[in-house]
């Protein structure tokens, strides 16, 4: 195993393959909470994306003696005020659902034309090091609009019904290798790239 261990702050496999790559191209193995049996659950109590990545890649860090790079993301809907936001992953309650979840949104957007359906997908990224100090953030946005009904199979969470508007298609349509492109997330990851190779050169990892 590398000595240079990245541990990426979620549980959420799908997650961990669209980021995997990117990190290994600077030689960091990339491992998930999934591959860690002694990971904690980290409580998102923040107000913003910013504050949950933060708590999520401090607490994990100092717990496990890893790096971690946590990220806190969400779908901010302009029509709806910027909900769900922090709250995207539980929309629909506390047992929420991806399907459930999408279902909530097109009700509260009702029959909203097009035009005011406008929306991003917002994430913030947090690397903490072994000591439970935050080294690095970025922050990545992909802008689009919400359909009036689901497009698509690949992807997970909203992304059916997010269209990103020059492309005419949703996340969903685009598959994995167009999203590892486009997402909000591989957008934060792409900026916090920087910074990574930054301390590894400086020998701090």
């Amino acid at each position: 195993m590398s000595e240079r261990l990245l541990v990426l702050g979620t549980a959420n496999r799908k997650k961990g393959i669209e980021l995997t790559e990117l990190f290994a191209l600077i030689g960091l193995n990339v491992r998930t909470l999934a591959d860690l049996p002694n990971a904690i659950q980290v409580e998102e109590s923040g107000a913003t994306f910013a504050e949950n990545a933060d708590l999520k890649a401090s607490r994990q860090a100092s717990h496990l003696r890893h790096w971690v790079l946590a990220d806190d993301s969400g779908l901010v809907v302009d029509a709806l005020g910027g909900a769900p936001g922090v709250i995207s992953a539980r929309f629909s309650g506390p047992h929420a659902t991806d399907e459930a979840n999408n279902r909530l949104l097109l009700q509260k957007l009702g029959d909203l034309p097009i035009e005011q359906r406008t929306a991003r997908f917002v994430c913030h990224m947090a690397l903490a090091d072994p000591s439970g100090a935050v080294r690095a953030r970025s922050e990545g946005i992909c802008r689009g609009r919400i359909l009036f009904a689901p497009r698509g199979r690949h992807g997970f969470g909203y992304d059916p019904l997010f269209e990103v508007v020059e492309y005419h298609r949703t996340l969903a349509e685009l598959g994995i290798a167009v999203k590892g492109l486009l997402s909000h997330r591989a957008r934060a990851a792409r900026a916090i790239l920087p910074a990574l190779i930054a301390l590894i050169d400086a020998g701090a990892w």
